[in-house]
């Protein structure tokens, strides 16, 4: 009895010991297959999402104005009080300067101008037609509007509109307070304003000469001594060594009043790299200047590179005439080529596979399938790794754009995640 209590103990204990070992080994097996899952759902793979991108294809020179220019000289005694503006036009016999003994007629002759222009604004406020016709409702509503004008010009740097619209409102609202009885009127500040210009012109002098515009132009104050030299007629004998001694100096010679400029066409010319043949003569590009935010439209009249295609003379014709333009001979600015939008891609993700591609017979009409070898990049897709096919717009350094093709999911679509790194594929350098 004790050995069959015995055996059976013995027996017992073993076939536990078995099942222990199997539970853990399965146990084990349990884990690793957990493991491995986990980790291969959980590979962190490096990618990046295709998002809209902006580029500018465009090269900095430094550009010399070449304008038909005439300078304007007096007999240089005495000093000039100008009436027109850089960049004001001018007709037959227009005053451009003034010339005066000392400069306190000068001076006089300012504080005489504001107090007439102030009186003039006065007596727009004042007339009796307007403050008859004046509604309260109508007032505030087009003072409003002279507000919301004026943060828009100030917004938009158009500080010559900026001025305007700052009178209308001072006007508008000066003329709401005398039609809201706030005020009884400015009477005794117009009469203030004559008897103290009364007393200045009292004063005044005649000028010593007056220097007139013989023709219809654009004026400057100012010349630098390239006139002659850089003008439309000899535009064809510019060299490379010209353009690139040019400085921005102004004439300090004593008899000089300034410079006509006629026409609206100017021309800018400078030295590029055109060895990869970028820039061809007829093109039209966009030029942006330092001293600007605006673009402008120019036309590529002549490239010479002299034996040297990495330092080329450039001349482009613009026929869009601004006051910014006759500050100066010489200007840095941005010759602008294109600019692209697309989907960004890092050029190391790029590769090449091998796709089908119908083939088009004569009439229009798919007569087959071919491989052909497409650029592309890997696009990661749930646990799917898909090739899509890119349409290159744009190269830069490190990146290139592709186009969208949103009717085609063969092509890179916006939001993609793109792998960056695959193995076994050919990259694009």
């Amino acid at each position: 009895m004790q050995s069959n209590k015995s055996g059976g103990v013995r027996t017992s204990s073993g076939g536990g010991v078995v099942k222990l070992l199997r539970n853990f080994v399965l146990i084990l097996l349990l884990i690793v297959f957990v493991s491995i899952v986990y980790n291969f759902r959980n590979r962190k793979v490096p990618t990046e999402t295709a998002l809209l991108s902006n580029a500018v294809f465009s090269e900095e020179m430094q550009g010399v104005f070449i304008r038909d220019e005439s300078p304007v000289t007096y007999s240089g005694k005495g000093v000039l009080s100008y009436n027109v503006a850089d960049g004001g036009k001018v007709g037959i016999d227009t005053v451009i300067a003034s010339v005066y003994k000392d400069d306190s007629q000068i001076t006089r002759n300012r504080e005489i101008a504001q107090l007439e222009h102030e009186l003039s604004i006065l007596e727009k406020i004042q007339n009796p037609g307007t403050l008859e016709s004046a509604q309260p409702a109508s007032l505030s509503e087009r003072v409003n509007e002279s507000y919301r004008a004026l943060i828009y010009s100030r917004d938009m740097k158009d500080y010559s509109t900026l001025k305007n619209e700052l009178e209308n409102l001072l006007v508008g609202m000066s003329t709401y307070q005398i039609a809201t009885q706030q005020v009884t009127g400015f009477q005794q500040q117009i009469a203030d304003l004559n008897a103290r210009l009364a007393e200045l012109k009292a004063q005044a002098d005649a000028p010593m000469e007056m220097i007139k515009s013989k023709e219809s132009a654009y004026f400057v104050s100012y010349c630098d001594g390239y006139e002659s030299e850089f003008t439309p007629k000899k535009l064809e004998k510019l060299t490379v060594e010209q353009i690139s001694s040019v400085t921005d100096n102004k004439s300090d010679e004593p008899k000089v009043v300034g410079k006509l400029i006629r026409g609206y066409s100017w021309y800018l010319a400078g030295i590029i790299d055109n060895s990869r043949k970028l820039y061809a003569i007829g093109d039209t590009i966009d030029i942006r200047f330092d001293s600007s935010e605006e673009m402008y439209d120019a036309v590529i009249r002549d490239i010479r590179d002299e034996g040297n295609a990495s330092k080329s003379l450039i001349i482009l014709e613009c026929t869009h005439f601004n006051e910014n333009f006759v500050a100066h001979r010489v200007e840095r600015c941005d010759l602008i080529k294109g600019s692209y939008t697309g989907l960004k891609v890092p050029r190391e993700a790029i590769r090449f596979d091998e796709v089908e591609q119908d083939i088009i017979g004569e009439n229009g009409q798919v007569t087959g399938t071919a491989r052909v070898s497409e650029k592309g990049v890997y696009i990661m897709k749930g646990e799917q790794v898909i090739f899509k096919k890119l349409d290159v717009i744009y190269e830069g350094s490190n990146y290139v754009l592709s186009k969208v093709h949103e009717n085609d999911t063969s092509y890179l679509a916006l939001y993609d995640d793109i792998l960056t790194e695959t193995e076994g594929d050919e990259r694009v350098g």
